[in-house]
């Protein structure tokens, strides 16, 4: 089995012997160090639906498991550990479930290389360099008020700031329809009460994608930053994965990441289904093969 846990959703993917998929399941937000304990019991529910779309009665029947958790770092927490395991007992597993961070399922979502790095841009934005089922080394992800350059909610904070400056141009107009603020004074009160900025990010690509002069800048600056954070990895030659929302679908900002890395002759995967990542890496932990790519 192979869960992807985040702060949308939970997915879990069921796998034969084979590495043919017999079912999956999703649920609520499964990040723990944002819902706590709702975030596992999601985790479990998703893996309930999962099991019985595979047919599976007996969760017993699963030989292996690997969930990949955006804020893995919560099992530090004793209540939560404990959370994790009753869950377990709960649906019925008796093999341990291997908690690693949503950084190791993206990779291993993209590509069937051992190690490499992995690119993540979404509602935040982290690189991390993995090798196995172990993040070696780690670059941004520090969250909006410190970093998580060239995310979603860093897109929509940029774009805030130039409506506040520049108040007439078509980006200033459209986040002040979208604040439901008349005046600069207006918007500037809406984005101290800390809206979630990321909300604005698909309306900064769609204007990048028209030719918007100041959204164009804004999406082009969002590649580059993603660029640097990846490159503060130290790993020239590495096989990179692309992981996030901005990153997997077909969005100004992956073109302007993509330019970079291409130019650079930079082998690239993208994780479009880091859940099946989770699941094929439970499959290698049985039987120690490398499975195809997600």
């Amino acid at each position: 089995m192979g869960v992807d846990a985040g702060g949308t959703a939970s997915k879990a993917v069921v796998l034969d012997a084979a590495g043919r998929e017999l079912g999956r399941g999703s649920a609520g937000p499964g990040n723990p160090s944002a819902t706590g304990a709702a975030a596992v019991r999601a985790i479990g529910s998703a893996l309930r639906s999962a099991l019985g779309a595979a047919g599976v009665r007996d969760a017993a029947a699963v030989t292996s498991g690997v969930v990949g958790v955006a804020g893995a770092s919560a099992l530090a927490d004793p209540a939560i550990a404990a959370a994790f395991a009753a869950q377990w007992d709960a649906v019925g597993l008796r093999v341990p479930m291997r908690i690693v961070g949503d950084a190791v399922t993206a990779f291993a979502a993209g590509g069937d290389w051992a190690a490499g790095a992995v690119l993540i841009s979404g509602t935040g934005a982290v690189a991390a360099l993995v090798d196995g089922l172990e993040v070696v080394r780690v670059a941004d992800g520090l969250g909006w008020l410190l970093g998580d350059e060239g995310s979603g909610l860093w897109l929509g904070l940029q774009a805030v700031r130039q409506a506040a400056r520049r108040f007439e141009t078509p980006l200033g107009r459209r986040v002040a329809a979208h604040a439901a603020a008349a005046t600069p004074d207006a918007l500037v009160r809406w984005a101290q009460a800390l809206p979630p900025f990321g909300a604005l990010a698909p309306m900064v690509c769609a204007l990048a994608e028209a030719g918007d002069p100041d959204a164009t800048a804004i999406v082009t600056e969002a590649g580059r930053r993603l660029v640097a954070t990846l490159d503060e990895l130290n790993a020239p030659g590495a096989p990179v994965v692309l992981g996030g929302g901005l990153l997997t679908a077909e969005t100004p900002v992956r073109r302007a990441v993509l330019e970079h890395l291409t130019g650079r002759g930079t082998t690239v995967g993208t994780a479009a289904d880091p859940a099946l990542g989770a699941a094929r890496l439970a499959l290698r932990r049985t039987t120690g093969a490398s499975p195809p790519p997600a």
